[in-house]
């Protein structure tokens, strides 16, 4: 990605009519851009990103050869490689989030058309607006017909419900599976300071230099990046990462114009002669070399040779406003260089702390990144540290005890993880285009044990759930429900958010809970009474710490293992190909004909049928839209009460993963703070529990920066200060995940 940038960005240097630089380095922007095609789904962000920037260059009048041969030739390059990627194809001519940069590259070649006419036929300002207009109308007619022959043939993709998500608030984009990954949620301003440190403070006034000292066709790129990585991480997260290049660079402007100033001040002499005297001069000592014009404030005199002469030389230099010679040892300029040199060597002291202090935490910041997250750090009840390594575990436990053609059904989260370190193929992973898919497994875990098991026996050898608390499969299994539900339909039927799917306000698993597979199998012989049917899963493995549990699937069906192996069954885009559509066996399309294709609210190509009610009804739930209480059910309104010291530190002795530690953190995590009153108004104690780590609702809480019910956990005399988690860590130092929109 920053490479592109870059070649993009040296693209655009040099004269206004070098259109043979800029062809060249325009071109090699394609292939770069190509290469991050190959590499990430994030390039949909780079061509929209370098489309706008020569979009804004045409607006601000600054459209020339160059940008329009630049452009041209990092679009049609760049485009013609992408659609020869399989999983690309015809995207970036078709989906509606890939037409913008198209729209520029088709209005440069307009505009570059009324430049030659205007050229060849010498028009003047008027007649060249008017050729404009004329050329616009007409493209716009064209596009109109265009549109009108296509749009009904669904020809044009929709605008992705990610994409969405980055205009409207977390949660609520109708999407049950992308309003159930926690990255999507707005990032915090102490997620800037964790990963970007000083950085943060520093780019800004790279910013305001590139804006009023350094702005060009180049350096105006900065400022749209900047602009546009600033929106999106503030909106997701996950894009956060986009900011490094951009800090970096804005910081880097900043402070090497800080540099240069000292230098000047340490080496009076040859190329750092030269005096800035008038605000002018000043200003313009900020430009690069290239992009001033006739102004030289002061310039050294032309090398001479002799002696006599170099000294001369390093005693003045010529002041090409006034035309005389300033004596470099003159009083007053001596006194100027005094003063000068004293800040130079006092910001450079002032700033020596903190340059070792940047970079060792930028060094953990890499290491803490670069590190597998499946190892963490844990403190037994005696107080001994441990390393918690069970999912690194449990996944070799796959990859030496499971046969090489083992499939393993488990929720997509952890899909990349088994393939990589178990070396075992996944029912799902990371990628989750594939609404229906990922319902299709989110169905066989939700639904009872034994529908679950006819699902499976074809899909799978062996089941992996998370399990021991916190995060684990229990916690997020309502995200499984609403997704399964979003395509089939009965699971819960006329509630698309699944509020019968989870724990009452007692923390007891509801009926449909209870009984599915995944509950079955995450509380097996730990719950009193929750055995999984052992004819149909058996228990194989759990890791030490109880994190993971691995079950195998009893009488697989080795008929649809076998079809699904047969390559003669694959549908791929050519003989040999490695992208191949994916096809379920036979045996299932008793089950899959049960499904509703799920159709996102943008999706202006879907065949019959409205899906207008679910989402209402779904953004209804998702919002919390208050349902009419029948009048002879009255009930004294609930209230918060405080617990004795001495229950308080009862409670805080007993550190555990149970069903109630669970619950709170959904409860948290997902911030339903009605929920969380009205169940803290029946079982206060729940304000105090701790999990197996230490931690406890206050950890969460400051975790996602939840500060209605950080507020609420005070209220009944939950400290953030005096306690500690198994590593020592209070809530107070928990780094805030998001904001809390209230």
């Amino acid at each position: 990605m920053t490479l592109t940038f870059y070649l993009w960005t040296r693209t655009l240097r040099g004269s206004d009519d070098n259109a043979k630089s800029a062809l060249i380095w325009g071109t090699l922007t394609g292939v770069a851009y190509f290469y991050m095609v190959l590499s990430w789904g994030g390039y949909v962000f780079v061509i929209n990103l370098i489309g706008v920037h020569a979009a804004v260059l045409c607006g601000l009048g600054r459209f020339t050869t160059k940008l329009h041969r630049g452009y041209t030739a990092f679009y049609l390059v760049g485009t013609a490689l992408a659609i020869q990627v399989p999983v690309v194809g015809w995207t970036p001519l078709r989906s509606l989030e890939q037409l913008g940069p198209f729209a520029v590259f088709l209005g440069f070649q307009l505009l570059e058309y009324c430049e030659i006419i205007k050229r060849r036929n010498k028009l003047s300002p008027k007649q060249t607006w008017i050729l404009r207009f004329q050329v616009a109308g007409g493209a716009l007619v064209l596009a109109a017909l265009f549109g009108y022959a296509f749009v009904p043939r669904t020809y044009f993709g929709p605008i992705s419900s990610r994409v969405r998500g980055l205009f409207v608030e977390h949660t609520k984009t109708g999407n049950p599976l992308v309003d159930s990954v926690a990255e999507h949620q707005p990032a915090s301003e102490k997620a800037y300071v964790q990963y970007l440190l000083n950085i943060v403070y520093i780019a800004p006034v790279g910013l305001v230099m590139v804006a009023l000292l350094y702005f060009h066709d180049a350096s105006s790129f900065l400022l749209v990046y900047g602009a546009a990585a600033y929106f999106f991480s503030h909106r997701m997260v996950r894009l956060i990462l986009l900011t490094a290049p951009i800090g970096s660079a804005l910081g880097g402007v900043a402070l090497g114009h800080v540099w240069s100033w000292m230098l000047r001040s340490l080496f009076p002499y040859g190329e750092f002669a030269t005096l800035r005297l008038g605000l002018r001069d000043i200003l313009s000592s900020f430009h690069s070399p290239d992009e001033k014009k006739d102004t030289t404030p002061l310039t050294a005199q032309k090398k001479k040779t002799g002696k006599n002469a170099r000294k001369k030389d390093a005693s003045t230099v010529t002041n090409a406003a006034g035309g005389g010679a300033v004596n470099q040892f003159s009083p007053i300029l001596v006194v100027l260089r005094l003063v000068h040199l004293g800040i130079a060597v006092y910001g450079i002291l002032l700033a020596r702390p903190y340059i070792p202090e940047f970079m060792e935490k930028a060094e953990q910041v890499a290491i803490q990144m670069s590190h597998p997250t499946i190892l963490f750090k844990g403190t037994t009840r005696d107080g001994k540290e441990v390393i918690v390594d069970d999912y690194r575990e449990a996944y070799w436990w796959l990859r030496d005890n499971t046969p090489e053609d083992a499939r393993i059904m488990a929720w997509w989260d952890y899909g990349y993880q088994i393939t990589a370190i178990a070396n075992r193929t996944t029912i799902a992973d990371g990628n989750t285009w594939n609404h229906e898919h990922i319902a299709l497994l989110g169905r066989t875990l939700t639904s009872p044990e034994k529908e679950g098991h006819r699902i499976a026996r074809h899909l799978a050898d062996y089941v992996l759930v998370w399990a021991g608390g916190g995060g684990d499969d229990v916690a997020k299994s309502p995200h499984l429900a609403r997704i399964a539900n979003s395509v089939y339909r009965f699971i819960c039927p006329d509630d698309p958010t699944c509020r019968t799917f989870g724990f009452s306000s007692r923390g007891e698993p509801t009926p449909k809970m209870s009984e599915s597979l995944l509950y079955k199998l995450h509380s097996h012989g730990i719950v009193p009474g929750v055995v999984a049917d052992k004819n149909r899963f058996q228990h194989v493995h759990t890791s030490k710490h109880g994190k993971v549990r691995i079950f195998r699937i009893m009488s697989v069906s080795k008929e649809s293992k076998n079809w699904v192996a047969d390559p003669n069954n694959r549908i791929c885009d050519a003989p040999g190909s490695w992208f191949c559509k994916g096809q379920y066996p036979p045996a299932l399309q008793k089950v899959l004909h049960q499904k509703q294709d799920f159709a996102q609210l943008e999706d202006f190509n879907r065949d019959g049928g409205s899906d207008e009610e679910y989402q209402r009804q779904y953004m209804e739930n998702i919002k919390g839209v208050k349902k009419v209480v029948d009048p002879g059910t009255k009930k004294s309104p609930p209230s918060l009460k405080k617990m004795s010291a001495k229950e308080i530190i009862k409670i805080n002795q007993n550190w555990e993963d149970n069903e109630d530690t669970t619950l709170m953190w959904e409860l948290i995590s997902s911030n339903q703070k009605n929920k969380m009153f009205n169940l803290l108004s029946e079982r206060p104690e729940l304000a105090h529990i701790r999990s197996k780590d230490g931690r406890g609702p206050m950890w969460w809480a400051h975790e996602n920066d939840r500060q209605k019910i950080i507020r609420m956990l005070k209220h009944m005399g939950v400290s953030d200060v005096d306690q500690l988690d198994g590593e020592g860590l209070s809530p107070l130092d928990m780094p805030g995940k998001k904001d809390d929109k209230e």
